[in-house]
């Protein structure tokens, strides 16, 4: 079975950054991160795949993702800037297998690891 570690999340105050990792047992393709926050939905935040990356509107210009596959290294990150109050969740690492550009809520996703929670205070 695959499997997915994520690290890095914290406290920060808003405006601040944050940059969370994810090691993957094997080389996935179409991979990416969605958050939940307690009582809402999973929200899918960003995917990067052999044609690029997709981003949520919600955190466009603030967040990247970038993968690492050399020297058989399976790391993708998130780089997240420009944080806020509403950004605080609990961010997953996942493969996705369908990217919902319309609502990122109904993104679906194959894999996921146990999550590393991110808290932006204001």
């Amino acid at each position: 079975a695959v499997k997915l570690v994520e690290s890095g999340g914290g406290s920060v105050q808003a405006g601040g950054s944050l940059r969370l990792s994810c090691a993957a047992s094997d080389s996935l393709s179409s991979m990416g991160w969605f958050r939940q926050a307690p009582g809402k939905e999973r929200e899918g935040v960003a995917m990067i795949d052999a044609d690029g990356t997709t981003y949520a509107d919600v955190v466009k210009g603030r967040f990247a993702v970038s993968r690492d596959n050399a020297n058989a290294k399976n790391i993708l990150y998130l780089q997240m800037n420009s944080l806020k109050p509403e950004d605080t969740a609990m961010y997953y690492c996942a493969q996705i297998s369908l990217w919902v550009g319309y609502d990122p809520h109904l993104t679906e996703y194959k894999y996921w690891g146990q999550g590393t929670q991110v808290t932006v205070s204001s």
